[in-house]
Formats: structure tokens, sequence, C-alpha cells
């Protein structure tokens, strides 16, 4: 049915359940996938005595990082380079943005499930939902209650 999947990733442990999710929606065809990654800018995340730092040797270490594991990934699963994106940004508007561009009919990317002030705050998925002009499928990967 889903022909351009965008799938987002964070590289953390979660990714291979949201890469699982986004292949079976694929038919286990991983030439559906795109898979992305977005570098928050560095400068967003920590106090303002970082600036003492050199913020765009970080931001460039960062990115290079992201490149080589989501590189790496990508050739593990047989995804071509093509259809692989490290970028800079806010990530949900950079996963809503770059689904625009390669006209993917479906996004994947995971939650972790928060209720309350937390969604009214808004997590990535959530934010991505709220303007997306294709399917999204959220892949819940938070732990269980206890």
């Amino acid at each position: 049915m889903y022909k351009n999947i965008l799938v987002a990733i964070d590289l953390s442990s979660d990714t291979q359940s949201i890469i699982a999710n986004a292949l079976r929606m694929a038919g286990s065809d991983p030439g559906k996938l795109n898979l992305v990654h977005v570098v928050e800018p560095v400068a967003g995340a920590y106090s303002m005595d970082i600036y003492a730092l050199n913020i765009g040797e970080l931001q460039q270490e960062a990115i290079a990082f992201a490149e080589q594991r989501v590189k790496a990934l990508s050739k593990e699963l047989g995804i071509p380079a093509e259809r692989t994106h490290t970028l800079l940004g806010s990530p949900a508007a950079e996963i809503r943005s770059l689904a625009s561009e390669i006209k993917a009919d479906s996004i994947v990317i995971g939650s972790h499930g928060h209720s309350g002030w937390e969604i009214l705050l808004g997590s990535t998925a959530i934010k991505v939902l709220h303007g997306a002009t294709c399917d999204v499928l959220t892949v819940y990967v938070g732990s269980e209650p206890d």
C-alpha cells in the first residue's frame, strides 16, 4: 500500500522497533523506506554559558556522528544511500518538510505515549502529526507501567 515511507529515527534503542514497523508497512521492501534523523541545534539544548565554547564545532561533530550512524544503519538494512537524511533544525518541522519534499505517502515515528501536560506541551510525534500532509504511524516505544 505504501511506496515511499519516511522513517523518523532518534538513534536510540527504540530505533529498531520503529524501523521494524515501517518495514512491515513496506512489505519488507527496504527500498521503500527513507530514514531521517534530525539533529537539534546545539545552542538550543544548553544554557547561555555554553556560548564560551565553539558552538559551530560542537554542531558539526554532532551532525557527523549522526550521519555515520544513519549511513551504517541504512547500509545494514539495504536502504539506498540517497534515501537517508541527516538534517539540522527543529525535528517536527524538518520531518514534515522532508516528507513534503520527497512526496512521502506516510511517516513512521516513535512515541513514548505521554499523557496529560506532556501532550499539551508537545512531543515530536504530536508536532509531526499536526501539520503532516500524509498518513502518520506513531509506534509506541515507551516502557510498560509498573
